[in-house]
Order: C-alpha cells, then structure tokens, then sequence
C-alpha cells in the first residue's frame, strides 16, 4: 500500500474517532426499576425513598413497573409524585386490578413525547399484564422505547414475549433505534422467554437484580436495538436502594451508533 492509502486510511479511523467520541458525548443514561408500588424490604410504604432512589439513578429515560396507581396514604398519584421529584415528564402505561388493586407501567423521560401506544399482554387466567410503547425525540432523532412487567409463570411469559414481539412488527415505527427494558421475570437465559427477545433484539446483559438485599436472580432486562449502543449495564446498589424496594434498579448508557458503525454492523 503506497502513502496516499495510508494517509487515506489515518483520517478516516481519526474520522471515526472523533465521531465515536461525539456519540459518546451525548450518551443516554437509561435505567429500568420494579419499585414494588414503594414498599420497602421493611414493609414500608415510602414514596419518598424511591424518589431517592430515581434521582441517585441521574437517568435520562427510567421505565417503572408496580407503580401503585391508586391515591394512597401520603394523597398523592405515585406517577404525579415521582415526576415532580425527578423533574422528568411521566408516561403512564394502562392500569392492570387485580387482588392488590390498580397498578402498571410507567415511563419517566427529560425528552418529549412524540407519540404512546399501549400493548395488551394479558394472557387469560393470569393477572393483566401491559406494555407501553413510545416514541421520543431524542436530539433530533427518534427514539423507541418500549417498558413491560412480565408474569409469573412460564407459558405465560412465552405468550407475552410472542404477543409483544408480533405488536411491535405490526405497528412500525420511524425511530432509528428501540430500548426494550423492564421486569421480566426471567431468570434463564438460554430457556423460558429470553431467547425469543435475544433473536429479535440481540442479548442483553444479564444482571442480578433480585432480591434486593441478596441478589441472585437477573430478572430485569434493558435491550437495545438498531442504531443504539448499549454499555455499561450494572446494577444500582445503593443503600438506599437496598431497602426502598424487593428489586434493585438496573442502569446503562446508551449512544447513538455512527454511520461508519451502522455500515459495519455495529
């Protein structure tokens, strides 16, 4: 190879560089968190330890499961409550009943809303189970996110899993990329549900996130998918997290994949 195509080569890696490190800069924290409608390992309800906990977090985009969507004993809405001590703008997902009352999904973000769908994962002779699906913008860019609460038992998780992943294909979206996170309730990964996602979506980190005071079983997911560059999965383990619910939080950083990434397959 002659200089020219050295010289050729030496700019563009620097090209590559600079743009890597201009993604890098403008990173998303994203954060998913079971916050087990605010009771505590020690029984406790205490919106306020959670608040605690979301704000420790410092994410752009948090998906929250069991989000008590009744007016309890401090009289406030815990999805109104939590926005207003974040400062982020709430996204409430379809409230579920059952023998604890109403509770859901909901989405927290900095970015605006551009639109929100809900999918129905409800299989019959199990507790409801929903999905919200929204679409941001994100710096000039469309960003798909997707936050679920998967159920209890296996087969039902493989219905939802198909549901979803079928709700998903059938309403297309603009979006350069898509964040799929919340509380699967899947502890295996090469079994259950998880392969399924790991097909459609490529794998995701698998951290141990339950229970909170011991965690042994990675039940909570983040995925990203198309021009989004997960890192730095790891789980919140603060004090504070330990003991405000029966989950801990689980954090990353995602950045938007370069041209010449996308080119090559991330």
């Amino acid at each position: 190879m002659d200089a020219s195509g050295r010289g050729g080569r030496l700019v563009r890696r620097r090209r590559h560089r600079a743009a890597r490190a201009e993604a890098d800069a403008r990173a998303l924290v994203v954060a998913t968190y079971n916050i087990h409608s605010c009771v505590g390992v020690d029984r406790r309800y205490h919106p306020d330890r959670v608040a605690a906990v979301l704000r420790e977090l410092g994410a752009d985009i948090i998906g929250l499961q069991e989000v008590d969507a009744r007016r309890r004993r401090a009289g406030h809405d815990q999805r109104a409550y939590f926005a207003q001590a974040t400062g982020l703008a709430v996204v409430p997902g379809a409230d579920s009943r059952d023998h604890r009352g109403r509770f859901g999904n909901a989405l927290l973000t900095r970015f605006p809303v551009r639109a929100v769908r809900h999918i129905d994962l409800s299989v019959t002779g199990y507790e409801p189970r929903s999905a919200i699906d929204v679409e941001l913008a994100v710096d000039g860019r469309r960003l798909r996110v997707v936050v679920t609460h998967l159920g209890l038992r296996a087969g039902e998780r493989r219905q939802q899993i198909h549901r979803l992943l079928e709700a998903l294909a059938a309403a297309p979206s603009t979006a350069e990329a898509m964040l799929v996170m919340g509380d699967l309730n899947e502890w295996r990964s090469r079994r259950g549900s998880i392969p399924a996602l790991d097909r459609r979506l490529g794998r995701a980190p698998a951290r141990r996130t339950f229970p909170s005071w011991l965690p042994v079983l990675p039940l909570d997911r983040i995925y990203a998918a198309g021009a989004a560059n997960l890192r730095g999965v790891a789980v919140h383990r603060s004090a504070l997290a330990r003991i405000a619910s029966d989950h801990l939080p689980l954090r990353g950083s995602v950045a938007w994949l370069t041209a010449d990434e996308m080119t090559d397959g991330g």
